[in-house]
């Protein structure tokens, strides 16, 4: 089978098979699909990024099912796309520049619609320097981002080229909270069915504004975008780091054939400086990897939700990964560290050395006279007196 007509009729049915073929691949996101296929026609456009091998990816066959048998109840399929464009974004800075319908939601700010006639969705804002677009592309992300979070002056630490990830969901009401039919990830695709009410009266907020989707699953998708906003600011944080292994990658080659660390002390202390924030961003911030939000220790059912995209695109495995590599970049760090400190002591004793040769010639200069006078004037009473002595 051609690949490429996969990527141009994404809906048609799939014999079982099938399944395994290698066009399953190009299903997990049919526009980039698309967008990758006519690229090579135009020499101009910029090809897109290349997304990242998760088990999202992998289990794409999952959702097959759901792609190949449409109901009457079900929605079409929509995007949910992800962009981080810093390091983490001041969220107080934005109220003045959102629309008037926007909402405080927990840890993000919720505006429960955006785009165009033609086409509306709605975004997630986390303080990560995250934006989360429901039933948005890349396009309206873009311009969300440049219309009001530039604006606003909210990036702190903007990143050099911005992460992205997309997934896709379907609304489907039929889908109810019994067995395995009911607002779930399933493959790489996300099924908003029904969701049981909230455990907190506090944790669905009151009079909330029309949204361009289903109010009853708003706190599923915002499980789902805390989710994803995570993975994608780690996705920024893995290719910042690996940007600075590469650019220490040299200094064993150094070491090898020179025996110096080719690194000066006050470039190793900024390096040092720059493996610190690595840590402190991934470990100590407030919006950190590691620890679970205080709203689902209260909601069992939506911190499920978190939790199954989160291990689906393998966070916990992704955060060791992480932490594994700074702490190799801190040991090699050490050891320049100690080479520079011995190198420093080398030349603090050649200069002590050196001060001392100094002080020596100087009193040798200042003094030498009178102590050769002194020499000089000892020695010739020596010789008198010993000749009066032969004399008698």
């Amino acid at each position: 089978m051609n690949v490429f007509s996969c990527s141009l009729h994404p809906l048609r049915p799939i014999p079982l098979g099938l399944v395994q073929s290698p066009c399953r691949v190009f299903l997990t996101s049919r526009v980039s699909v698309a967008r990758r296929t006519f690229a090579t026609d135009s020499p101009q456009e910029k090809p897109p990024k290349p997304k990242a091998s998760t088990p999202l990816r992998r289990a794409a066959s999952a959702s097959l099912p759901i792609r190949s048998n449409p109901t009457p109840t079900r929605s079409s399929i929509q995007p949910v796309f992800t962009l981080t464009t810093a390091e983490r974004y001041a969220l107080g800075r934005l109220p003045a520049y959102l629309p008037p319908n926007a909402r405080s939601l927990h840890d993000a700010w919720w505006v429960p619609k955006w785009g165009t006639d033609e086409k509306e969705g709605e975004i997630f804002v986390f303080g990560n320097g995250s934006i989360v677009c429901w039933g948005l592309g890349e396009t309206e992300a873009e311009r969300f981002a440049r219309n009001v979070v530039a604006r606003a002056k909210a990036e702190i630490g903007s990143l050099r080229e911005p992460e992205t990830e997309d997934l896709e969901f379907v609304t489907d009401p039929s889908e109810c909270a019994v067995l395995y039919k009911k607002t779930r990830l399933q493959g790489d695709l996300i099924i908003l069915g029904q969701t049981p009410t909230p455990e907190s009266e506090d944790t669905m907020p009151v009079d909330l504004p029309p949204s361009a989707l289903p109010q009853e699953t708003l706190l599923a998708r915002y499980s789902y975008s805390q989710a994803l906003a995570r993975s994608t600011a780690l996705s920024a944080l893995e290719v910042s780091l690996e940007v600075y292994l590469s650019s220490m990658a040299q200094l064993p080659d150094s070491l090898i054939r020179t025996g110096r660390p080719g690194l000066g002390r006050i470039a190793l202390v900024k390096k040092l400086g720059e493996l610190l924030k690595f840590r402190q961003g991934l470990n100590l911030n407030s919006e950190n990897f590691y620890d679970t939000p205080d709203l689902y220790w209260a909601e069992p059912v939506l911190e499920g939700y978190f939790n199954a995209l989160s291990n689906a695109l393998e966070m916990r495995a992704r955060i060791r990964s992480v932490n594994d590599k700074i702490t190799y970049a801190a040991e090699m760090q050490s050891v320049l560290r100690q080479l520079l400190t011995e190198t420093s002591g080398h030349r603090m004793e050649l200069i002590i050395i050196l001060l001392i040769a100094v002080e020596v010639v100087i009193c040798l200069i200042r003094d030498g006279p009178e102590l050769w006078h002194m020499i000089t004037d000892d020695t010739v009473a020596e010789t008198q007196t010993h000749e009066k002595r032969r004399v008698h």
